[in-house]
């Protein structure tokens, strides 16, 4: 989490993840100063001990929630135990900002990352933010969750910004560090059949995007996703290409449920059509408003 003081300080929660920790590094950049919500102590930082016991620091004027544990981490295996510390990161994390909030009036930004998976699959429906949301599987019924932790019931609501995310593509984590390797080989290729929806963002986007709602605030929801709508096999060519390797193999369905397991395989194999339409509305312009603009870019980084 970040916190932005005096206009200009941020707190920020999950600032050591791959999300947070690239946040973190832009905001400071822009001219923040960040402070990260952390377990452990040290410089620039505030333990969520400290946050619950003496509140968000009066110096802080936005909160940036990106904290959760890596679903999609192979190593660990789909038990109870790893699926409970998935859904109370999320959870657990939310509710304590947004009951913190309460006694900090001078914040007046609130932005909580949550996910996507709630948009019901449709070849041909195109969902918006003010399209309904369900809960139909684990990760649809997280992200349920995880909006409605966010949420006070009071006026701190009007501060909040609702952030649905889709895939997060950059260096140091998330996907691409995930399929970095296998594509350098040319081993690289789409998941099951590929023709899912994949739903994406590229890193650069989303911290640009937090600090635009943060400077000039979008209350409600937003979808942070690229414009374009691209399949899980039009990203894997178009990767494929930008680093002049083939893309010929697919990997098998069953592979994927093999090492994710079947319910963590659905943020991998299925998918909805997601557009901006707010954050476009509000004025924000992509970076990489196509997958051939991110991919170029991801390919010239190493």
């Amino acid at each position: 989490i970040i916190a932005l003081l005096h206009n200009m300080d941020i707190i920020s929660g999950g600032g050591t993840g791959f999300i947070g920790r690239n946040l973190a590094k832009h905001l400071t950049q822009k001219g923040y100063e960040v402070t990260v919500i952390s377990r452990m102590p040290g410089a620039k930082r505030i333990t969520w001990h400290e946050l619950e016991k003496n509140g968000i620091p009066s110096s802080v004027s936005s909160v940036v929630n990106a904290t959760g544990q890596n679903v999609l981490d192979a190593t660990r295996r789909w038990t109870p135990g790893f699926q409970q510390n998935v859904w109370n990161s999320r959870i657990n994390s939310s509710k304590t900002l947004a009951q913190a909030l309460k006694d900090a009036p001078q914040v007046t930004s609130f932005v909580n990352l949550c996910g996507v998976s709630h948009y019901p699959l449709s070849k041909s429906k195109i969902y918006n933010e003010e399209d309904k949301v369900e809960g139909f599987d684990y990760m649809s019924r997280l992200c349920l969750a995880w909006e409605q932790a966010a949420h006070t019931g009071g006026e701190e609501d009007c501060k909040s910004t609702i952030l649905r995310t889709g895939v997060v593509v950059g260096h140091g984590g998330g996907m691409i560090q995930s399929i970095w390797l296998p594509f350098k080989l040319g081993v690289g290729g789409p998941l099951g059949s590929g023709e899912q929806i994949m739903p994406w963002i590229h890193l650069q986007d989303l911290c640009s995007l937090i600090q635009h709602i943060i400077e000039k605030p979008v209350r409600g929801v937003v979808n942070a996703v690229a414009p374009e709508i691209a399949s899980n096999k039009d990203f894997s060519k178009a990767f494929a290409k930008a680093l002049n390797r083939p893309c010929i193999f697919n990997v098998p369905e069953f592979v994927v449920h093999a090492i994710f397991g079947a319910e963590r395989s659905a943020l991998l194999l299925s998918g909805a059509k997601v557009e901006p339409k707010q954050a476009i509305s509000s004025g924000y312009k992509f970076q990489y408003p196509t997958v051939k603009e991110a991919v170029v870019e991801l390919a010239r980084k190493r």
